[in-house]
């Protein structure tokens, strides 16, 4: 398997493997995504440099992004405001390679990226019902912290995402 930055030629096949993983979330009653996200933002994550992909063969096995902001970030209480801190958003595996240890692969390849980029701290957020990812979190050691950030859709939906960080040791 070969890890690297994603590239604009990866876009098509992404949004395809994406919309397989948002399909299989909502089977499994995790309708966290949609239609326009996280599929509408790749584009503009691979022309700055923050959509990484993992590939089997010319296969996207996973991806993630990371990125130095999130919009939950002052709604929880990190350990730590003084030190860098860059956030994990948009993982997904491919369906096809759940329960091989792709998740948990990333995880650390997101910490070892992070770290390379000057971070102390990889944090991410989790939707309070995504407990699949909050297993895979806290099993790769992420520590929750105290708050939930309210992210406000529309008038209809809301979605209570947990915060999580893991310490990237020097």
């Amino acid at each position: 398997m070969h890890f690297r930055l994603a590239a604009m030629q990866d876009l098509q096949q992404l949004k395809t493997t994406y919309k397989d993983i948002i399909q299989n979330m909502n089977n499994n009653q995790i309708p966290i995504w949609d239609d326009i996200y996280p599929c509408e933002f790749f584009a503009e994550d691979i022309k700055n440099h923050r959509l990484y992909v993992l590939l089997d063969k010319d296969v996207i096995v996973s991806a993630f992004v990371l990125v130095e902001t999130n919009s939950g970030e002052k709604s929880v209480e990190w350990q730590s405001n003084k030190h860098k801190a860059l956030y994990l958003d948009r993982l997904g595996v491919n369906i096809n390679y759940s329960r091989m240890g792709i998740g948990s692969y990333m995880l650390e390849k997101a910490k070892e990226t992070a770290k390379s980029l000057g971070a102390e701290y990889l944090r991410l957020f989790a939707v309070d019902i995504n407990e699949p990812a909050i297993q895979l979190y806290i099993k790769n050691g992420f520590t929750r912290v105290n708050g939930v950030y309210d992210e406000v859709i529309d008038d209809d939906l809301i979605l209570h995402e947990y915060g999580f960080e893991a310490a990237l040791c020097p």
